[in-house]
């Protein structure tokens, strides 16, 4: 003991401090040593690695290949590999096994001697790119949906209800019903390509299973029909929901790993003359907040709607569809003045991400806490900024409008289809206009428009309709080529990849506010939002066509309202 602690320290210059703590950790906990020191903050795994790899004189690879054989997984479990930390890289003309910590002798014998390999040296990587190529390896080697169908009999009822443990990985799954497989594929395939939803819909004759990418529904599966009930019923075992209330819509939640992400999943089921229908909303818990500047907000919108969430009072409105990223930029503008000297308080349903330090409570209408009841509620805890996750109705409207008359910043949502048509629906549910006008500070309205596929991207000339349909000036567009997605395999044969965002940003001047009190109808309030300097959500779309990052007929699409 005390020479590999002395080896730390001296050999690898790691502080004796850092050592001291670890070896306190290790006591009290168990473990490796490597493995908990490359665990510490105050420790850069790579250089510790790097370090190690010179000393031992062993190669070391901050990255594996990406096509690998993954012939191993049929004779390894992959508990095995991720308790160990090793992978096996079997290419074409070499082999060598992916270590993390190059003093575990015994596993990385049994390693060769099962895949017979004993040539196979050890090459030093990082526990991230590790796992990860495990992650890989297995998740492609599962068991394909229609090899899975292929096994679904009805007669396994039992195995359906054995509980999912909530921190295993889905991957190390190796249930024997094939029902069960056939979730968990279905799972790690949304997982995998990035869905945002799924869809089970049954029909008089066929069950189908789509999935949502990039806000667009695709289809996943088609399984037969008899395996509608079981389906449904392990999902609804999952989410601990009554398998036997089959009249009457659910909501409940799944929490799993996959390929050690963490997926809150958010289950709805609705009955209809076919059989229950089930939405599934993904949710990745492993994934980090988007910040304000990753919005992709272009620099004359970004600084003044900086600004406006920096208010001390008031109210700043985000409009648009569902599904057009309305919270993301609430919770990436809650974020960026999130601090310790000032108190957030949301009402939200639901909770979609927790972010700490901000007081975040859950609309329940079966006891009665509403929009506007939490609200209340919320103005007596002494809060800086409120965040009402959606005007619904008037008194939520009227109670957001209260709390910024009265000292408080209000961000919230609105459903309507540009800036100003927030003002006619507000003016609609009973608002008087004088208290708009005193009290919005700003609407920012927006919609998520899919990036053309990096890998067949496309130039073309467009036509002179297309390019005035999308109110560009055809001499504009002299001698300028614009972009589409040919599809293929990286897109799912799509020609998109990945979305980003459109704004609209209204701002409250004086000139606005003289109008608002005049007036509710929403082209004038818009005509005057142009004259002072407002760029349109097609304008702006227009100008991501222009920069070659989306196609006119995504523009086109997400702008015809």
């Amino acid at each position: 003991m005390q020479h590999q602690e002395s080896y730390f320290i001296d050999t690898l210059g790691i502080p004796a401090e850092i050592v001291a703590q670890t070896l306190e950790i290790q006591h009290e906990k168990g473990g490796d040593l490597l493995r908990l020191l490359m665990r510490q903050e105050s420790v850069d795994e790579i250089d510790l690695l790097s370090k190690l790899g010179h000393k031992l004189v062993m190669e070391f690879n901050i990255a594996l290949p990406s096509e690998i054989n993954t012939n191993f997984t049929a004779l390894l479990p992959i508990s095995f590999l991720k308790k160990h930390l090793m992978v096996p890289v079997i290419l074409h003309d070499d082999a060598f096994i992916a270590i993390n910590d190059p003093f575990n002798f015994q596993p990385l014998d049994d390693l060769r001697r099962i895949l017979k390999i004993n040539g196979a040296r050890p090459v030093l990587c990082p526990q991230a790119t590790i796992v990860s190529a495990i992650n890989f390896a297995y998740d492609m080697t599962q068991n394909t949906a229609e090899e899975v169908m292929q096994d679904i009999d009805e007669e396994d009822p039992e195995a359906l209800f054995n509980e999912i443990e909530e921190t295993g990985d889905l991957l190390d799954d190796t249930s024997d019903s094939p029902v069960i497989r056939l979730v968990n594929l279905m799972f790690s395939q949304a997982v995998r390509d990035k869905a945002s939803d799924i869809h089970i819909e049954p029909y008089q004759n066929s069950l189908k299973i789509r999935q949502r990418l990039d806000g667009i529904l695709y289809d996943m599966l088609s399984p037969p029909k008899h395996v509608q009930a079981a389906l449904i019923s392990r999902i609804k075992v999952m989410a601990r929901l009554n398998i036997a209330e089959k009249r009457l819509p659910q909501d409940g939640r799944i929490e799993l790993k996959v390929a050690n992400q963490e997926i809150d999943i958010r289950v709805s089921t609705l009955p209809t003359a076919f059989g229950e229908r089930v939405v599934l909303r993904l949710l990745d818990k492993s994934s980090v907040l988007i910040s304000l500047t990753d919005l992709g907000m272009p620099e004359d919108r970004f600084v003044p709607f900086s600004e406006q969430i920096k208010s001390a009072n008031g109210i700043v409105l985000v409009t648009g569809p569902t599904g057009s990223g309305k919270t993301t930029t609430l919770y990436a503008a809650l974020t960026a003045i999130n601090s310790t000297d000032i108190n957030i308080i949301t009402v939200e349903d639901p909770i979609e991400y927790r972010i700490s330090g901000i007081g975040q409570v859950q609309v329940n209408p079966k006891i009665d806490l509403t929009f506007a009841s939490g609200l209340r509620s919320i103005v007596r805890q002494d809060p800086d900024v409120i965040l009402v996750g959606e005007i619904r109705d008037t008194e939520t409207a009227k109670i957001s409008i209260q709390s910024a008359l009265t000292g408080h910043l209000v961000f919230s949502t609105l459903h309507t289809n540009d800036a100003a048509s927030a003002i006619t629906r507000l003016i609609d549910m009973g608002i008087e206009p004088f208290l708009i006008s005193s009290s919005i500070n700003a609407i920012l309205a927006q919609r998520l428009i899919r990036i053309i596929c990096p890998d067949c991207k496309t130039a073309y000339t467009a036509d002179t309709e297309a390019i005035t349909k999308l109110g560009l000036d055809p001499k504009e567009m002299e001698g300028k080529q614009v972009y589409h997605g040919k599809g293929c395999a990286n897109c799912h044969h799509t020609g998109y990849k990945g979305r980003c965002g459109i704004f609209e940003l209204l701002l409250m001047d004086q000139s606005m506010k003289n109008l608002v009190l005049k007036t509710a109808d929403a082209n004038a309030v818009r005509d005057q939002a142009i004259k002072n300097g407002m760029i349109t959500l097609r304008r702006d779309g227009a100008n991501k066509v222009l920069a070659g990052i989306t196609t006119i007929e995504e523009v086109y699409r997400v702008t015809n309202d």
